[in-house]
């Protein structure tokens, strides 16, 4: 990532230096997950969609201890495989929008709560800024290479309202509480970096 393009990195001492956490990224763009596997201080592990587990790349992302996950169903190995990741003491990435958007957080699935509420473990919300706005000359699907990509992390926060409570009524809360959190950051991330369009 570094070699590639410029990444300015931002609050990452906001992340815990140990202990469960998950990251909690918005999602514009391909490169967002590596971008942030490249820059995070303590390693990630996303679930990531069977499709990219082919060829070379299968050896590479279960190496770099990427987890599999079918999207198509409810994929109980990789929660299992999440949970573990969470129980262990290390770092969850998630993009909550589910699959590429807008990267604005604007639909929230349940599986962060679910992941949050159920480990315990503290949100760090991330925006990713600068992946999507525009494309380079040399490879089209990609931000122009050396171009500068913003990461900025916010503060730690608890999901759950400290009751425990996994309901699906606690979970819809805990979904609308992280959904205020990660929207306000983002908002604080582009006044922070000078990027108010799109990410």
């Amino acid at each position: 990532m570094y070699g590639l393009w410029r990444p300015r990195v931002l609050g990452a001492w906001r992340i815990p230096a140990s202990g469960p956490v998950i990251l909690a990224g918005n999602h514009s763009h391909n490169l967002d997950g590596p971008m942030l596997i490249g820059t995070s201080p303590r390693p990630v592990h996303f679930l990531v969609k069977k499709e990219a587990f082919v060829g070379p790349l299968d050896p590479f992302l279960r190496g770099i201890g990427q987890l599999k996950v079918d999207r198509a169903s409810a994929d109980r190995a990789a929660i299992t495989d999440a949970l573990g990741v969470l129980e262990r003491g290390g770092v969850l990435g998630i993009f909550p929008e589910g699959t590429r958007g807008e990267g604005d957080f604007a639909s929230l699935r349940a599986g962060l709560a679910y992941f949050a509420v159920r480990s315990g473990a503290p949100i760090v919300p991330v925006a990713v800024l600068g992946t999507a706005q525009r494309r380079g000359r040399v490879v089209p699907g990609l931000p122009p290479l050396r171009s500068r990509i913003d990461v900025v992390f916010g503060d730690p926060f608890e999901a759950g309202d400290g009751s425990g409570r996994r309901t699906r009524a606690a979970l819809d809360e805990a979904t609308v509480r992280i959904q205020k959190r990660l929207g306000a950051h983002l908002a604080d991330a582009r006044r922070l970096t000078g990027r108010h369009g799109h990410p």
